[in-house]
């Protein structure tokens, strides 16, 4: 499918529940107070773009590429990233809330999370490894056969992952939340 090329442009205060999105490959292009809300981003390509103070949450992004795309200041709620394109997926996250979404089965080449919200997030067989997760709520988090080496979680928050299920070697834990890595053994530490 050829989808035109869009390079080089900010999009302001558009709302695309109300306007449909145009489908388009949209490179080095910035998307700045944006709601993107419940809206078809399939088969769409995105290269070098930020999103900024955005409202993205159930976006359905059925084989959409994201290649080195920064987020800041978004709202992701519920979104299913395992869908969209695994090629060169890269993103970069600042004061974003992710919860209820899903990267289940991705390869997510050195995520950086910075200050987010990734409740009830699914990392189900996910590919961490040397993510960053500075200052992040994981509250209910499923980690289950994820990649996690060399991940930083030193000041992640409210996480529970099982080192038994769970590929960590020279992952980075604070000292209390090397602690919680012992809560499925049920071994009491005084």
């Amino acid at each position: 499918m050829n989808l035109p090329f869009i390079s080089d442009k900010t999009f302001t205060k558009q709302d695309y529940p109300t306007n449909e999105f145009p489908k388009a490959e949209y490179d080095s292009c910035t998307f700045v107070n944006c709601n993107f809300s419940e809206s078809y981003l399939s088969y769409v390509s995105f290269t070098d773009c930020e999103f900024l103070d955005c409202d993205l949450s159930g976006i359905k992004i059925k084989d959409t590429l994201f290649k080195d795309v920064i987020f800041k200041q978004c709202k992701l709620l519920g979104v299913d990233f395992s869908i969209s394109s695994d090629f060169l997926f890269s993103i970069k996250a600042e004061d974003c809330n992710f919860s209820f979404s899903s990267f289940y089965g991705k390869n997510l080449n050195k995520p950086r999370f910075n200050n987010c919200i990734l409740e009830q997030i699914d990392f189900t067989n996910a590919n961490l490894s040397e993510g960053i997760f500075q200052n992040c709520h994981l509250k209910h988090a499923i980690f289950d056969n994820a990649n996690l080496e060399k991940a930083d979680l030193r000041t992640a928050l409210d996480f529970r992952i099982n080192p038994t299920n769970n590929k960590m070697k020279n992952a980075k834990f604070s000292k209390e939340g090397a602690l919680t890595l012992l809560n499925d053994f049920q071994i009491i530490i005084d």
